[in-house]
């Protein structure tokens, strides 16, 4: 095996372990609709076997499915808090223990959860709330090893020049998992939702396993020099996107590793060190709103479409995939942008007010199958991409700042700070959108989405002024040098 596949091989699994963890994900979200029938008396009342309250005492859930699509906002909420908490706790680990390890037993052990929260409870007949909100909290936290520690990994290996295109490109290994967790659910969905649930697990472990013998972190395990050697060498055009200090005589020595002309290996940085960086605050709390608002959609969109228009569930499942096209279209082509303009936060605030009229349109889409598509994806790519952008190449740039210049040991914990924030927006609007949906209905819901946009665009525009003049001064000095 060349060394050139032995990179690419890396660089794909990287890719793949958080596809089939977005799978997973994915499977809940597009059977919600059969799990809300199972979990109320109205699912078999078409049984003749069966009297009334035989049938309510065989699931004792629920009387209405409203309650049930309650429950269902809060095991999403659950979910997103857990996974918050465990992004602040694996990031700080994965920055401290290979990461090769904690990402193939974050996998293998979300899939064991997924297997018995879909799967075994449904063959057993055993319905049960605590055991619902106890197996979800425990897959948030495991899930939770996946984002900040790949990220590192990918880290490890691409450097400053293209981080924006190729991490738009790379991070769309998210929406491909959504893609895949929709083609299998509704493949299998004819048999029960349960076979949904046992076959997106049973692939996300085999990818587990495949993690742990084949995934290399880092380019020195192959010999070949570290991303942040060759950084040394390059030219001031190509520094990070965003520095923590207008010149080196600025940078902090408690963060800086450089001695000289020799890089010397120092311990992770603590979280509180993490936090102080430059942008790291602001990126988190402006994804806690982005992240609510796309989240919702990957949660919501399948019942959505189902619940408003009343298109078979399988048929939801396979239209919500656009969405993520869109996604895939917009993080790649505003993360090539903003490598051309060497700014990023004027790049998302841009599409983030035209995700504003998208909502809008989408909104008021018509029942029209091929529309509702068209729409759907206009909204992915202004919403989706940027939401990408920030949880991939923005928090690269955060996590390599010249502050910290030559530690990879900041990434998984930086990354883990604006992801975990932004999960914890999301946890909280997973709720919101039941509740809003239950008692004002889904316009409400929109109008909450452009809400939480709009200040996402609030918590942008300081960052907008600071990379500008950052620019223009970087821009200054190198004429002045030559």
């Amino acid at each position: 095996m060349t060394e050139e596949s032995t990179v690419s091989d890396s660089r794909a699994l990287g890719s793949s372990r958080y596809s089939l963890l977005h799978a997973s994900r994915k499977t809940f979200s597009n059977v919600k609709v059969s799990i809300s029938k199972q979990w109320t008396p109205s699912a078999f009342n078409k049984s003749t076997e069966l009297l009334p309250m035989e049938i309510w005492s065989s699931n004792h859930l629920f009387p209405s499915a409203e309650e049930a699509t309650l429950f269902l906002g809060m095991l999403d909420t659950i979910f997103l808090f857990s996974y918050a908490v465990g992004l602040f706790i694996s990031g700080i680990v994965g920055d401290r223990l290979n990461l090769r390890w904690v990402l193939s037993f974050g996998m293998c052990s979300s899939a064991l959860v997924v297997f018995v929260f879909g799967t075994l409870t449904e063959w057993l007949h055993f319905y049960n709330k605590g055991l619902y909100c106890s197996l979800w909290i425990v897959n948030g936290l495991l899930q939770s090893t996946g984002w900040a520690c790949v990220v590192a990994v990918m880290g490890n290996w691409f450097g400053k020049a293209g981080r924006g295109v190729v991490f738009g490109l790379w991070s769309a290994c998210a929406s491909v998992g959504n893609i895949l967790g929709a083609c299998l659910a509704s493949s299998v969905l004819q048999y029960g939702y349960e076979y949904a649930f046992l076959v997106t697990a049973a692939v996300q472990f085999a990818g587990g396993i495949i993690i742990f013998f084949g995934l290399l972190v880092s380019p020195e395990e192959i010999g070949i020099p570290g991303i942040e050697t060759e950084d040394n060498f390059e030219e001031d055009s190509h520094r990070p996107l965003i520095n923590g200090a207008e010149n080196e005589d600025e940078a902090e020595p408690n963060y800086s590793i450089q001695e000289g002309s020799t890089l010397t290996q120092v311990k992770a940085i603590s979280f509180y060190q993490a936090c102080c960086l430059p942008g790291v605050i602001a990126y988190s709390l402006a994804y806690a709103c982005l992240k609510l608002v796309n989240y919702s959609f990957f949660f919501w969109l399948p019942f959505y479409l189902s619940n408003n228009f009343g298109w078979k569930e399988a048929e939801a499942d396979q239209l919500s995939i656009w969405y993520d096209v869109g996604g895939i279209i917009g993080g790649t082509l505003q993360g090539f942008i903003s490598d051309m303009l060497q700014k990023r936060a004027p790049v998302l605030a841009l599409s983030l007010l035209l995700a504003i009229g998208s909502l809008v349109g989408y909104s008021r889409s018509p029942n029209d199958k091929s529309i509702n598509a068209l729409l759907m994806a206009v909204t992915g790519f202004f919403i989706g991409g940027p939401s990408n952008m920030i949880s991939s190449a923005i928090s690269a740039d955060l996590g390599r700042q010249e502050l910290i210049q030559g530690s990879s040991e900041a990434l998984a914990t930086v990354t883990g700070i604006v992801d975990g924030t932004g999960s914890i927006g999301a946890a909280v609007g997973q709720y919101l959108v039941s509740l809003i949906q239950d008692n004002l209905g889904w316009m409400w819901v929109f109008y909450f989405f452009i809400l939480m946009t709009s200040c996402t665009v609030l918590f942008i525009s300081p960052l907008i002024v600071r990379e500008t003049c950052s620019l223009m001064q970087r821009r200054q000095t190198r004429v002045l040098n030559e």
